[in-house]
């Protein structure tokens, strides 16, 4: 155990040097330092199955599996300026027809059929609004300063449904944490929104400056992102094949085997690791017992998963950690870019460490791995208001407002299919090729895939039913399971695979519940 240790101590020191290896094995649409330069292909007329399609092919997978994809459906989807359900069942598709292509190479069959009604993969994207427990309503998750605020020349919005974020941002402005939300107000409208927007990234605090597209078309950090919506990379060597508790054949499900080890929190990075729970992926949600969490969330997002608390702060956490990597074929990260890699758990130290066998490390940032704001922390709602997206939204609905989120965080739900397809597509590629490989995906990524889709006239995309609570929801799209808080009624996983079990086998549970071992 500590000769483990110890060795990734080692090439943590190392890893600057291993940073400099080239990217020429960089896969979609990316050159060799993740480039950003926009692709020539016109996507605003793009259905669901071309966006599946596009990066299908971009990803490098083989194209007769696409033959296998069966998706219909012309429902405009939420209340949005934005093509909400074209992204929603794109996502989806491509996740469940990456899991249906691991289970033809595991039985030596060709692709089986998979189906996503474009209603349910709609809904699906607002799955922590949409379910319940019997007698009980759901509290709102947004801290009480969160929203919009006027700043001296312009907006800012504040994220703080964790109290770190809350105090870190009345520390901010100057203020005590138990400030009224009217006070917190005349405070920021001293700012100009930018400077309070930087000073938030230094602090560490979640503010972000409302933009319109030209004003984020002409940030360094806008130019920074890739095309692509799923960046991967070969990493290192290792030999061909599937891990080896994936390779019996005959498997209820199509990811059976797989071993998940997943640090995250609020929904992105959460949802990528419950949709490989659905494939049958063995998920391990690591929490830590010295950070808050968001139940209203987690019970959503827990389903699925085993979960466990790990306090990396004491030696016996770290050895714990140490001893479910050494087993693990996947490493997922939510947290801020750097955090993970502090603790030797860098992709290239643990591409180093399992050259013998083979792992996945797959990311989820706010902004992506290149630009000024690559370190910067972020959430869906963020993304959306300083990259010009509310000012759209605004603009197209055409009430008079400053700015207008989308009806449900669609960064935080297609991130978290792209992150899941992601690791899909490098557990193809290690059967195929042979490998370590490293997966990004960014809120930020996903926000000018969605923009470049096009958005529809006026107030047309507006005219679309909402779905707010579980009443709303179709009985066809619900399941009702016991969990550790109650009955739960919930939005089941919308894609469906011919032959193959998908669905979750676990439901949620309090954080810490489970042994800390792998199944």
């Amino acid at each position: 155990m500590n000769r483990i240790l110890n060795s990734f101590r080692y090439l943590t020191r190392t890893s600057a040097k291993l940073n400099i290896m080239t990217f020429e094995n960089t896969v979609g649409g990316a050159s060799a330092n993740y480039s950003t330069k926009s692709s020539a292909t016109d996507r605003t007329a793009f259905t669901a199955t071309d966006t599946v399609e596009y990066i299908w092919k971009g990803l490098g997978l083989p194209e007769e599996a696409l033959r296998s994809l069966h998706i219909e459906g012309n429902e405009l989807g939420l209340p949005s300026s934005f093509k909400i359900a074209d992204l929603a069942q794109a996502t989806i598709s491509l996740s469940a027809l990456l899991a249906a292509q691991i289970h033809a190479i595991r039985n030596s069959m060709s692709t089986p059929v998979v189906t996503v009604p474009r209603r349910h993969a709609v809904i699906e994207f607002k799955s922590e609004r949409l379910y319940s427990f019997s007698g009980q309503s759901l509290p709102d998750t947004w801290g009480p300063l969160s929203g919009l605020h006027k700043s001296l020349d312009g907006y800012v919005r504040v994220h703080d449904s964790f109290a770190n974020h809350h105090n870190g941002a009345t520390a901010l402005v100057g203020c005590s944490p138990d400030v009224t939300r009217a006070e917190f107000a005349s405070k920021i409208a001293s700012w100009r929104s930018v400077d309070l927007e930087s000073a938030a990234f230094e602090a560490n605090v979640v503010i972000s400056a409302l933009r319109n597209y030209s004003e984020w078309d002409a940030l360094p950090q806008a130019r920074a992102i890739a095309d692509f919506p799923i960046l991967l990379r070969k990493i290192g060597d290792a030999p061909i094949g599937l891990p080896q508790e994936m390779r019996a054949a005959n498997a209820d499900k199509s990811l059976r085997g797989l071993r998940v080890l997943e640090f995250s929190r609020v929904i992105a990075a959460p949802l990528s690791g419950r949709t490989l729970a659905a494939h049958g992926a063995d998920v391990l949600w690591v929490t830590s017992p010295n950070l808050p969490d968001l139940p209203v969330l987690d019970r959503d997002l827990g389903r699925g998963k085993r979960t466990v608390h790990l306090d990396l702060l004491a030696e016996e956490g770290r050895e714990d950690l140490t001893r479910l990597v050494e087993d693990a074929h996947v490493v997922i990260q939510g947290y801020r870019p750097g955090s993970l890699a502090a603790r030797g758990l860098s992709p290239e130290v643990l591409a180093q460490r399992f050259s013998h066998r083979g792992i996945i490390c797959a990311n989820l940032s706010a902004y992506g791995p290149s630009g000024p704001w690559s370190d910067k922390r972020g959430f869906d709602s963020l993304v959306q208001t300083c990259s010009g997206m509310n000012v759209s939204e605004a603009e197209h609905y055409g009430a008079g407002e400053p700015a207008r989120p989308m009806p449900c965080q669609a960064l935080d739900h297609a991130a978290g299919y792209f992150l899941a397809s992601g690791v899909q597509a490098a557990l193809y590629k290690q059967a195929t090729e042979g490998g370590s490989w490293e997966v990004n995906v960014s809120l930020a990524g996903v926000m000018k895939y969605l923009r470049s889709l096009g958005q529809f006239t006026g107030r047309d995309g507006f005219q679309s039913q909402d779905y707010t609570c579980t009443a709303d929801v179709p009985p066809e799209y619900l399941e009702t399971r016991s969990t550790g808080f109650g009955e739960m009624t919930a939005v089941r996983h919308s894609a469906s695979i011919q032959g193959v079990k998908v669905g979750w086998d676990i439901m949620p549970k309090p954080l810490g519940s489970d042994e800390k071992k792998w199944l």
